[in-house]
């Protein structure tokens, strides 16, 4: 079994449910005792939200950096980046670190192309649903149309994630701005939405809708545990 590498903290939130996940899978698949082999750095997450929003990106690498070379140094196989938003970092990582990366968006698009389709919604913090590194990466690798909120609705899902859930808030008003957003993406022709902020799945459940939903948090873990076990 690969010793996996994770880089938590963004929110520690969600890293609970990629170790609940990662742990529980890797139980069902081999049966006994068997739990996963893992390594987690957890970063301080205001400081990283604080470099965010003030543009700081190379400074968000060098974190990102430093944490892969401590998964590095510790033994892990490879790296689980438990969050989307930092996934802007991974070009970065690479130069600087040779393990490989089990990118998000590309476990979540296999999941998507596996299912047959083509195009699809995207709610995420406003780095990922407006900038290039996430959903150019699902239209220039795999092929799949992305269609994202409109402005006011962006902003609105940005401030729940960042004031509610990696705060660990679940609030039903803002759970039922989100399956809205949800049916006006459906009714503009997508297939499925992809859940692209690890902590949404926490709001936002497949029972709570007919569309097809993506958990990115849940799609991640597994691949993960695929990865390590293969």
């Amino acid at each position: 079994m690969k010793t996996i590498g994770l880089i938590g903290g963004m929110s520690w939130e969600s890293s609970i449910e990629y170790y609940r996940i990662i742990n529980e899978e890797t139980h069902k698949r081999l049966g006994g005792l068997h739990n996963a082999i893992s390594i987690m750095y957890t970063v301080d997450f205001h400081e990283l939200e604080q470099m965010q929003h003030s543009n700081r990106w190379a400074d968000a690498d060098r974190v990102m950096i430093s944490a892969s070379k401590s998964l590095e140094a510790a033994g892990a196989d490879f790296i689980v980046i438990c969050t989307n938003t930092m996934h802007k970092s991974v070009p970065a990582i690479e130069k600087e670190v040779k393990l490989p990366i089990l990118h998000i968006a590309d476990a979540t698009a296999a999941q998507v192309k596996q299912d047959g389709l083509k195009k699809i919604g995207l709610l995420g913090t406003r780095f990922t649903m407006e900038e290039d590194f996430y959903k150019g990466r699902l239209h220039s690798l795999f092929d799949i149309e992305v269609v994202i909120p409109d402005e006011t609705e962006r902003a609105q899902i940005h401030k729940v994630i960042y004031e509610e859930l990696v705060l660990g808030k679940v609030v039903q008003r803002s759970k039922e701005s989100f399956l809205k957003v949800i049916d006006r993406l459906v009714q503009q022709g997508v297939e499925g939405v992809i859940l692209g902020c690890t902590e949404i799945g926490l709001l936002v459940k497949d029972t709570d809708t007919k569309c097809k939903l993506y958990d990115t948090t849940l799609i991640h873990a597994k691949t993960a545990v695929d990865m390590a076990i293969e």
